[in-house]
């Protein structure tokens, strides 16, 4: 399972139910699950101890990432479980207040519901379907059914009840119907919005790794099935996110924007905004860029790491689509054969330290100080179309006083772009168009 760091977040949103109709934009807080603001923040932990966990979480995460773009049936590949972003929404009606991870890597939503069969333990109360007016059932020939790949579904043939079943990486699953359901999510601008009909897993046999905090899993990826595709035309099928370096250690937050004003109209150098196209690739869950080359300094290094295939072999062989951008995964991941050269250049432009080892032995190339400031190259990422100049803050990190370390480190895997590389950025995806766009911006700020 590759390497996969998820940045630690939480979607954290309002929940009062609405009948305003759809806005054409929505904005959303976003808490780093390290901030003060959020439920999971411990005190006791250093900034060492968080930055150390979520680096292995992204190495986990990657790893099965790997796996599951190595499986055969592409179509029902999940990545985990334990997702770092947790997302407040209401469901039915009357209205219920849930949390659960918000998961790029996933495109059903689902909630456990009542009455179990066996559900794991939940700080919260749990769904009861037979409360709300708006449950529906899903029949067994609809399209949202056929929607799930012929592993994920089933069918109960006596009530004509669609059926799910979603196996994770990591041994947990989740089984029940699927149905539609009204959820709503408040803005930070305070005005609530409610999206009926919306297609969803009604869990009632649900196990495995999932946090007591969480009611289930919200799906972020590109599907059909995900929140994002069925907003759809409501957000002019159109986000961004800003997410703040000071989000972690602060009390400040980051943002999630829905709809038309989400990402900037005017792609030019001059208001700063570049974009790069979106890859068409299966499963159509994750996110694919072309990383073409990264520049150190002024030395420019093409980049050699290629994709998997499914149509040659089952290979790592295509260069289009070569990495995924995920906001889930903290670090960087770059294929091992060109990370040799890339990680050469970044030691011989640091200045005013040596080169040490990674006390946790988690990142490859760090450097110690002593009393000197240390000197940084600026290192720009090419993609298709778009050279992304970033700032140190997106290229290292500082694990201790006098220590740095590159955030970027090398995999035999698949490449990911993280979120560190990510950071004080509005990242906008423009699902129509099939773009991401990226401009440099004070996320803090932002709000």
């Amino acid at each position: 399972m590759a390497t996969q760091i998820l940045l630690c977040f939480f979607l954290f949103f309002s929940s009062t139910l609405s009948s305003s109709s759809h806005p054409k934009n929505l904005s959303v807080e976003l808490i780093h699950r390290d901030s003060p603001l959020s439920p999971l923040y411990n005190p006791k932990n250093t900034v060492t101890d968080r930055l150390n966990a979520a680096f292995l979480r992204s190495i986990s995460r990657s790893r099965r990432l790997n796996n599951i773009l190595s499986q055969t049936d592409l179509q029902s590949g999940l990545i985990g479980a334990d997702g770092e972003f947790f997302m407040s929404i209401t469901i039915g009606t009357p209205p219920m207040k849930v949390f659960a991870i918000a998961d790029t890597g996933s495109d059903l939503t689902w909630v456990q519901c009542k009455p179990c069969q066996q559900c794991y333990k939940e700080n919260g109360p749990i769904f009861d379907k037979k409360k709300s007016s708006t449950y529906k059932s899903e029949p067994c020939d609809s399209r949202n059914c056929h929607a799930l790949s012929s592993s994920e579904r089933g069918c109960d043939e006596s009530k004509n009840v669609c059926k799910y079943r979603y196996s994770y990486g990591d041994q947990s699953f989740s089984k029940g119907d699927v149905a539609t359901e009204t959820i709503s999510i408040d803005s930070a601008s305070g005005s609530p919005v409610s999206f009926p009909g919306t297609v969803f897993g009604c869990g009632y046999n649900n196990g495995g790794t999932f946090d007591e905090t969480g009611s289930g899993i919200i799906g972020l990826g590109g599907g059909h099935l995900s929140l994002i595709s069925q907003l759809g035309s409501s957000i002019s099928k159109k986000f961004s996110y800003c997410l703040s370096h000071k989000s972690a250690t602060t009390n400040g937050t980051s943002v999630i924007n829905l709809g038309t004003n989400s990402i900037p109209s005017s792609l030019s150098k001059d208001s700063g905004v570049i974009s790069t196209p979106l890859v068409d690739k299966e499963p159509r869950t994750y996110y694919y860029l072309t990383l073409e080359a990264i520049s150190v300094g002024k030395k420019k290094i093409p980049y050699t790491g290629s994709s998997y295939n499914p149509n040659d072999g089952g290979i790592f062989s295509e260069t289009s689509g070569n990495i995924i951008i995920d906001s889930g995964t903290t670090l960087t991941l770059l294929d091992s054969g060109f990370f040799d050269k890339f990680g050469a250049a970044v030691e011989e432009l640091v200045t005013g330290a040596k080169r040490v080892s990674d006390p946790q032995g988690l990142l490859s190339h760090c450097f110690k100080s002593g009393s000197a400031e240390i000197g940084l190259p600026e290192i720009t990422v090419h993609f298709t179309g778009a050279d992304v100049r970033l700032s140190p803050i997106n290229a290292f990190v500082k694990v201790s006083e006098d220590m740095v370390c590159l955030s970027m480190v090398p995999t035999t895997e698949v490449a990911i772009y993280g979120n560190f590389a990510q950071m004080d950025f509005l990242v906008g995806y423009d699902l129509e168009t099939r773009t991401v766009s990226f401009q440099r911006m004070d996320c803090s700020a932002n709000l």
